[in-house]
């Protein structure tokens, strides 16, 4: 299980309906996109992370590992705004710098805001009820099955890397990079078979195009869908307060 997950299954706020905790993370998020990079993404990024540590009371080290990764890649993107191509060729950007950071400021509130729900409502309490508020139930079902399988998948990965390392698959540059080709090859085709096998077994029990699952019920209890909306308001008002400082 992906470390986010564990978090969310122990997660204090697993009691709470995950409508109350969309309309937090969503609020939060909304303000990510609205409001000027500077000051109300900066601003929204640390209201962000002091309710998703100190209210939801998600591992800060869980946090850390979950927002890297999709934070490497706007880091990574981010030089883009630095040069500009004209007719002269190219060259450094004018305003490259502002606009480079405006992008990792609303990145990195964006992805905090999604992370906070992550980090609190499992995925198995979310998708089911995705129905009830007219998602197509082959769009659900799909997405449920992908789930299930990036375990399997992750897990097959795993294995086979274990097995390559303990056959000297990494003792140079050159093999690691032929064991990663391997890696690849064999969890496409062991991925392929399980999916296969997925859908005949499907088909032998008389599938009939869906898959019912048992919903936990939770109640939508007043004082938390009342506060939910608190934390998007702190963050603007904060966001104006700094912008008509002097």
């Amino acid at each position: 299980m992906l470390a986010i997950d564990a978090a969310a299954y122990r997660s204090p706020w697993r009691r709470h309906h995950p409508a109350a905790k969309a309309l937090l993370a969503g609020g939060l998020l909304g303000c990510a996109l609205t409001l000027p990079p500077w000051p109300g993404a900066v601003v929204t990024a640390l209201v962000t992370a002091a309710v998703a540590v100190c209210w939801a009371r998600i591992p800060v080290r869980t946090l850390v590992r979950a927002a890297r990764t999709p934070l490497g890649f706007a880091l990574t993107g981010s030089p883009a705004f630095l040069i500009t191509v004209g007719a002269d060729g190219i060259a450094w950007a004018d305003d490259g710098p502002r606009r480079a950071g405006e992008v990792l400021a609303r990145c990195t509130a964006a992805v905090l805001c999604q992370l906070l729900f992550a980090g609190t409502t499992p995925l198995a309490d979310t998708l089911p009820r995705l129905v009830r508020i007219g998602v197509p139930p082959a769009l659900v079902e799909v997405a449920a099955l992908i789930y299930r399988m990036l375990f399997v998948v992750l897990d097959t990965a795993r294995r086979i890397r274990d097995a390559q390392a303990g056959r000297l698959g990494t003792r140079s540059l050159r093999a690691t990079w032929r064991s990663l080709g391997g890696l690849g090859s064999a969890v496409f085709v062991r991925s392929f078979d399980r999916a296969r096998r997925l859908e005949a077994g499907l088909a032998g029990r008389g599938h009939a195009g869906a898959l019912t699952v048992l919903v936990e019920p939770i109640p939508l209890r007043t004082p938390f869908l009342l506060a939910a909306p608190m934390p998007a308001a702190l963050a603007a008002g904060l966001a104006l307060a700094v912008e008509r400082l002097p």
